[in-house]
Formats: C-alpha cells, structure tokens, sequence
C-alpha cells in the first residue's frame, strides 16, 4: 500500500482552523460543559461524520468523556463514539497515576467515521508534518491526528474499519501519538526511546538500538522484583532528573528466549497477541498490568545512564563498564537524534553528565540485573 500523498496532509491541515476556531474553551470542558462536535466533513470531503437517528438528541446530549492521568497530567478524552473510549481504556486503565505538581489537564477529541470504501491488509505507517503550533499525523484521508501543544488538546478521527479490525495500530500511531506529543512538548519533557526500571523510586536509563536487549532485560526486571517504568519511551523532566513512562505494554521479539527457567511467565508471554511492527518484526504485545511484576507507583529518580553494547562480555560475571562523562555525552546525542532536537535536551545533557554512566555488555540477564543492582546502591 503506497503511503499517503502529502496532499492528504494539506487537506487534512483544515482541521486546524475549524479545530482552533471553536469557541469552548479548555477550562469549559474542564468544568464539564458539553464539547461541541467539530464538522469535518468540508475538510474530508469523502468521508461524513457518522449520525445518530435522533441527531438533535445526540447533539444536546454531553459526549462521552473519561479521565486518566499519564506522564505527569491529566488527560481528558471527549469523544462520539464508546467504542473509541474503550479503546483508550484498554490502553491507560489499571496504570499508577503520576502526576507532577501543578501539573496541567490536556484534552483530546476522539471522532469515529463510518466504514470506507477500501480496507487495509497492514495499514501504511503514520506520516507527520510540523506545522506552525501544530503537528499534524496521517495514515490515510480518514485516520489522522493534529495535535496543538500550545491549546493543551488534541484531535484524533479514525475510521470504523481501523478500529475494528487494525485496534492496536489504531492506538499505537494515533492515541499514543498524540499523548506523547502532548505530555512531552507542553511539559518540556524530553522525549527517549529508552527503557527505565528501579527500585525504592530510584531509576537507570536503559539505551541502546533496537534488538539491543531493553525489552528483554526490562521484562526480566519487571519479574524479578524491580519497578518498571517503561520499556520502550522515557519521558525525563531535565530539572531534578525524574523520569515517567507508560509501562502499560512491553514487546518481545516472538523468537527471544522467554524465560525457560519459570514456565509460569514463559506461558503467560506466550498468551499475549502477536502485533507486527512497523519495521516488521513480529513482537509478543505483553500486558504487563496482568504480568506478576510491579510498576513503577512513581516518576523514578534517575541514578545511572547505561548503554547496552552488542558485544558478549569479556569476563561474563562483570558486564558492567564505566563511560567517561564526555563520551556518555557523545553517545546519548548519536543514540537520541529526535530527542536531541527538542527543547530540555540541552538541560537533560546536563543533567546526565552528573550521573555516573556504564556500558553493559551481552550476559546472563540475571546477572546483568545483578551487576545493575549496584548502580542503585
């Protein structure tokens, strides 16, 4: 399936005026005045929004809306459609609420489209575009979401064919997507594809490529008796170093080792659906808020920086090496090349070279954990 034209994206950027044209504001929404509906059938003309028998009904009716808070906020979801909302439930429910003071209530707009004409084997990737105070995310003319960091909301439509048979891709491009965007840039988050995990609310900084371990080690953490934040995307707020995550799913390669020494996690893995990436790579999508682990209760305060090598250790018993500080410097930037353009990277450098940094070479993964337990100590 060829991806979308750019096109698409333009039109798609109308959204914009008539999503910050709308006359309710968020302190509104936030007091439980009803959302107005947003018409984006001039904007898509293909597609119409979907219509209730008794429109004048639904219209006087407040939409759906639940509240749940993630990566330090509230976030606020309003939405035509329950089936949306559960969704978002099946994606955020049963986590522990970080929250940082003060912190402020995003709002995001979920809009559901009737069925089209033409449905997807495997759904192209999202394709995003910066816009000014806006950041706009498409998979094709019906499943798309702008994000507004500025106004603090966000809007998602999606198609009845995404939802009902591409969910997970569904939340994972779009749902996801705008959370992430939301929470890091109205935050000053720094945004890290890096796996965290602790113990008494102290944390290490996972980094490495993709294949480099940090799912795998991550889930052997999370078993063995260590607070998981996150295994694939790290949010650390640069002034104290504290990091927040969503450790709602962790994936594993279908062909890694899974835990032989306890059949018990091996069977509840290989429960878990298998989702294909977009590099396509067929992953276990493992629910760790059904796993016999703990989750992180809180932001972790950020102890270490460990960078994963590929190389098997010389001396397998001690995998852990120190980084110099300038050179943890040097291979934070070139592990981080999107992070490293947002702002607080600059403040979170700073920040990591005060922390002591080590790389952990190939090893056991019991006695990987072993070795990283000092680093906490």
């Amino acid at each position: 399936m060829p991806a979308p034209a750019f096109s698409v994206v333009l039109r798609t950027f109308e959204i914009a005026a008539t999503f910050a044209a709308s006359k309710r504001t968020h302190a509104e929404a936030g007091a439980g005045v009803p959302l107005r509906s947003i018409d984006i059938s001039s904007a898509l003309a293909p597609c119409q929004p979907s219509r209730d028998k008794d429109e004048n009904a639904r219209r006087r009716a407040s939409p759906p809306s639940i509240s749940r808070c993630l990566l330090g906020a509230r976030f606020r979801f309003v939405s035509d459609s329950r089936r949306l909302l559960r969704l978002v439930m099946s994606a955020y429910d049963g986590l522990p609420q970080h929250r940082w003071p003060a912190a402020p209530e995003f709002l995001i707009e979920l809009h559901l489209l009737p069925r089209g004409q033409r449905a997807f084997e495997e759904p192209p990737p999202l394709q995003t575009q910066e816009m000014p105070d806006a950041l706009c995310g498409v998979i094709d003319a019906a499943n798309y979401v702008l994000v507004m960091p500025a106004r603090e909301r966000a809007l998602i439509v999606a198609s009845e064919d995404m939802l009902a048979e591409h969910a997970q891709h569904l939340r994972q491009e779009l749902i996801e997507f705008a959370v992430f965007i939301l929470a890091a840039r109205s935050q000053g988050l720094v945004p890290l594809h890096a796996a965290c995990f602790g113990m008494n609310g102290r944390g290490l900084l996972l980094l490495g490529d993709s294949g480099a371990g940090k799912s795998t080690l991550a889930l052997q953490a999370f078993v063995h008796g260590w607070e998981l934040l996150s295994e694939d995307a790290v949010f650390v707020r640069p002034n104290g170093m504290f990091a927040t995550g969503i450790g709602n799913f962790l994936r594993v390669r279908t062909d890694a080792v899974l835990f032989d020494r306890d059949e018990k996690v091996a069977h509840w893995i290989r429960r878990s659906p298998v989702i294909r990436r977009n590099s396509g790579v067929r992953k276990f999508e493992v629910d760790l808020r059904r796993g016999p682990g703990r989750l992180a209760s809180a932001p972790l305060h950020l102890q270490a920086v460990v960078f994963l090598a590929n190389d098997l250790a010389t001396i397998p018993e001690r995998p852990l090496q120190p980084v110099a500080a300038i050179e943890a410097a040097g291979m934070l930037c070139a592990d981080q090349a999107y992070a490293a353009t947002q702002p607080g990277w600059d403040r979170f450098v700073a920040g990591v070279r005060q922390l002591p940094a080590y790389r952990l070479q190939r090893t056991d993964p019991v006695i990987a954990l072993t070795a990283l337990r000092s680093c906490l100590d």
